[in-house]
């Protein structure tokens, strides 16, 4: 069974750091594109940052630029998200998924994980 788990949400303040870790388990081949999305109440999920097999291509919202940073698992079945420099609008669930299209649109994305809280306070 394919699965998808997110970990490492919590509450910090402004200006600090944090890493979510996505752990896949049950793939019989390496997704193509592995994402993060996020999502507040009342919004659409929104993506974040997305890094293809192998880490050829990597895209990140222009909110999160500069800040955030995307990375494969050795294994390739597997994503982290360092977030540096965090700010009250990156509060949000955080979401991992997998798909086969480097394109932030949830639809394309067919394997999702519960989801990890991040909670930003000044």
């Amino acid at each position: 069974q394919i699965r998808l788990a997110e970990s490492g949400g919590r509450s910090v303040q402004a200006g600090e750091s944090l890493r979510l870790s996505c752990t896949a388990s049950g793939f019989t081949y390496r997704p193509y594109s592995l994402a993060w999305f996020r999502q507040v109440p009342g919004k659409e999920r929104e993506g974040v940052a997305l890094v293809t097999s192998g880490g050829r291509y990597i895209k990140y919202a222009d909110s999160v630029k500069g800040r955030f940073t995307i990375s494969r698992a050795k294994d390739n079945n597997g994503a982290f998200l360092h977030m540096n420099n965090l700010k009250l609008e990156d509060n949000a669930m955080y979401y991992c998924a997998a798909g086969g299209e480097a394109i932030f649109d949830p639809s394309k994305y067919r394997w999702w994980g519960q989801g990890t809280r991040v909670s930003v306070s000044d």
